[in-house]
């Protein structure tokens, strides 16, 4: 088994990327493979729905994203992690989703799933907010929602954490990070 994590947070060592390695932590203890991605260290250009996806179906832009799209198609377990920004994802990890859009346009347009050959893979969210507002998560879920079925991957957990404001804060909370770490375990 190979996980991913996706850090979607501009801060590499924020509560995001606390609870990412935590997580990675607990699968790693069980001896699963595991690589973590920063996405705020790579360069990732916007999606510019450009004609030659419609063509071909792939996305031929030049940037780190051919490293995310390989590393993607190789997983067992897809973790991303993001912390609400206005409501939703960093910009980071929009940006990233955005770039799938030709593999969305593959399965849902042109009936080309390029993930078939894959066996059932699984996916994880995991956010942090400042907010205690529900809603902000639940905008954030949908678009991961979107962005797992385009990649055939199943929505299968989810850890949310409100009322986490200042970098380090989550580690004040042994509890979560417990859990973290425990569901690395599980899904390991």
């Amino acid at each position: 088994m190979q996980i991913l994590a996706i850090n979607g947070s501009p801060r590499i060592r924020g509560n995001t990327a606390i609870l990412l390695d935590r997580i990675l932590e607990g699968a790693e203890s069980r001896g699963v493979k595991i690589e973590k991605i920063n996405l705020s260290e790579l360069k990732i250009n916007f999606c510019k729905e450009c004609d030659t996806v419609r063509i071909a179906s792939l996305c031929n832009m030049k940037d780190d994203m051919r490293i995310i799209f390989k590393k993607i198609k190789q997983a067992d377990v897809i973790i991303i992690g993001s912390p609400i920004f206005f409501g939703s994802l960093t910009g980071q990890l929009k940006t990233m989703i955005d770039r799938f859009q030709c593999f969305w346009l593959a399965k849902y347009i042109f009936k080309k799933n390029l993930f078939r050959d894959h066996k059932k893979r699984i996916g994880v969210f995991v956010s942090c907010s400042a907010a205690e507002r529900k809603d902000f998560f639940s905008n954030a879920k949908a678009i991961i929602k979107n962005f797992f079925a385009t990649i055939s991957v199943e929505y299968k957990y989810e850890f949310f954490c409100g009322g986490i404001d200042k970098k380090g804060d989550i580690l004040e909370h042994s509890d979560i990070i417990k859990k973290a770490f425990d569901l690395g375990k599980r899904i390991s």
